[in-house]
């Protein structure tokens, strides 16, 4: 039987979680963090996304409030009882003066699952922004499920960025091709949104071997990795964070 959850999370500037509902697989559970920011982790509570299931976290970040968002384990997509595809949506505002750092652990595609995954994005125009997504395409040793991502993120009500990618069987022709993933396995992105850089650009440049630092049509940029593995993935995507996005 397939799942329908949705958990929701909401931070105020005073530190306080008015909203922090947990559903299903997606228990949320606030923990310590060093700094001003007010933590959620997510914590899986068991096997999910399979196929057929509909998974949601609905997250407002409330005007000066400064929120991460992170998660104790790797998302592992499975296959499931049922044949059509599992989505996950993440949906986001982030109010003004506000700040979030989305920063989950890896979404693992599984031989034979099928997921789609969208997230989109509301920030208010002095709203900042660090979102962070990691794809590890099979565990070790398999072929990928099929895996489609979409990232959607407005400013001011505004289009800023809208990507869309897929991975597997039945995605377009040379996903694992030269142009694309060059026969990596594990592929991500990081994005930054600060007000800051519409004084000052991010400048388009080479972060590593197998990274590149993009800035965006607005006072965004974006980062964009392929990798062996998901632990050289993840030192690329953390040597482009330390240097963009200090706060």
């Amino acid at each position: 039987m397939s799942l329908r959850a949705t958990a929701r999370i909401a931070a105020d500037a005073d530190g306080g979680l008015p909203l922090l509902v947990s559903d299903g697989p997606l228990a949320l559970r606030r923990t310590r963090a060093a700094g001003p920011y007010t933590r959620v982790t997510v914590v899986g509570a068991m096997s999910a996304p399979l196929g057929g299931d509909r998974l949601a976290i609905e997250t407002e970040v409330r005007d000066g409030a400064r929120l991460l968002v992170d998660s104790a384990a790797a998302t592992l997509a499975l296959p499931g009882p049922s044949a059509d595809p599992a989505a996950y949506d993440v949906r986001i505002s982030v109010g003004e003066g506000a700040v979030l750092r989305w920063l989950p652990e890896q979404l693992v595609s599984a031989a034979g699952s099928r997921l789609r995954m969208r997230t989109t994005v509301d920030l208010a125009p002095t709203a900042r922004l660090v979102l962070r997504e990691e794809q590890v395409l099979g565990r070790h040793g398999e072929a990928p499920g099929t895996l489609t991502t979409r990232l959607t993120v407005r400013r001011a009500g505004r289009p800023l960025f809208d990507q869309e990618l897929a991975f597997g069987p039945g995605a377009p022709g040379g996903w694992d091709g030269g142009a694309v993933l060059g026969g990596h396995r594990a592929t991500g992105q990081l994005l930054v949104v600060d007000p800051a850089f519409a004084d000052k650009p991010v400048e388009a440049r080479l972060c590593g071997e197998n990274a590149v630092v993009s800035p965006l049509a607005g006072p965004a940029a974006l980062v964009t990795a392929v990798a062996p593995d998901a632990l050289a993935l993840r030192r690329l995507l953390d040597a482009a964070l330390s240097q963009l996005a200090p706060f």
